[in-house]
């Protein structure tokens, strides 16, 4: 079951909570603002949340991470190439916008790591290393819902941006060709900033 929660902080992003119907354990996928209303969403269902995964290290889309870890006595991951964006409010945008959000305490996955939910092995995503947007961005895919949790890689109707640190044009393009248009058409891409679009209606756009 994945559920969005669009929150409000500097900017509006989409949050995402994939969670198993069965153990009603799951992960959450980037909490970029507004932790109280993301932890209130999690106790009114009764939920377990195993792990904070993050797809890549701009403060919208943790900005409500470390709180979260505290109270859900959760984990934090993230990519090691954007581990220093955490730490970092000149990497991760938030002194940009007059405040210094970090994140002290997080845990490192790997291109190709199975992230499987310890109350249910048949319920995981695959982490599939698609730079660009930053030289850690993720993508989490789910082949059991047919979708893949993209950050900011791309959005409904063109590729992320590439103007911030560490941002690379050529290869975002790259990552979107090689490793996202590799995946089924039917896969749903869901993405921080817009409604979700199918691979193939993405193809359809960009090529």
């Amino acid at each position: 079951m994945i559920k969005e929660l669009q929150v409000q902080g500097v900017f509006a992003e989409n949050t995402y909570f994939y969670i198993d119907e069965h153990s009603k354990s799951g992960f959450i996928i980037d909490p970029g603002a507004q932790a109280g209303v993301i932890y209130d969403v999690v106790k009114r269902n009764g939920w377990t949340i195993e792990k904070i995964l993050l797809t890549h290290g701009h403060f919208d889309h943790f900005g409500a991470a470390e709180l979260l870890r505290e109270k859900l006595v959760a984990p934090i991951y993230i990519y090691p190439q954007d581990a220093s964006y955490l730490a970092d409010p000149y990497l991760n945008l938030s002194g940009n916008s007059g405040q210094s959000i970090t994140v002290s305490h997080y845990e490192e996955m790997y291109e190709g790591e199975i992230i499987r939910l310890k109350a249910n092995s048949e319920f995981y995503l695959k982490v599939i290393h698609t730079p660009g947007h930053t030289p850690g961005s993720v993508t989490y895919y789910s082949p059991k819902e047919r979708a893949a949790f993209v950050g900011d890689l791309l959005y409904q109707h063109g590729p992320g941006l590439t103007d911030f640190p560490g941002g690379n044009r050529a290869v975002l393009e790259e990552s979107i060709v090689n490793k996202i248009f590799t995946l089924p058409d039917d896969t749903v891409l869901l993405s921080g900033h817009s409604s979700p679009i199918t691979v193939g209606q993405e193809k359809r756009i960009l090529l």
